[in-house]
């Protein structure tokens, strides 16, 4: 028996129309892009993702939307527990760190409660 390990998988699933539960004042031509990321325990980072997609399909059943193409896995280094990292992501860029901030995580249209420097 292969040992399992823990993986979270990161998907992005794009809203288009309003839901009671969710984006309610999209306008036309407007998506939503939720980006999920999701934990589980699997033998393969493939078996990961498979279980996350199939995880996903369900969510968008339920909820609406439309899961888009995108799945990325990262094994964690140790079980999940208090301060553990669940996802790292390294992406290489010329740009300045504010100006990569901007560019990519803080574009002024996302839904979220944060706290910045």
């Amino acid at each position: 028996m292969v040992e399992q390990q823990w993986f979270a998988v990161r998907m992005i699933v794009a809203e288009t129309e309003n839901q009671p539960w969710g984006p309610r004042d999209l306008e036309p031509g407007e998506i939503d892009f939720e980006e999920r990321i999701t934990l589980w325990r699997a033998e393969s980072v493939d078996a990961a993702i498979a279980m996350a997609q199939d995880e996903c399909e369900r969510y968008v059943d339920d909820l609406g939307g439309e899961v888009l193409g995108l799945r990325q896995a990262y094994a964690l280094a140790m079980k999940p527990g208090h301060g553990v990292e669940v996802f790292s992501l390294i992406r290489r860029s010329e740009l300045l760190p504010g100006e990569y901030l901007d560019r990519h995580f803080d574009t002024g249209s996302e839904h979220q409660s944060s706290q910045s420097d």
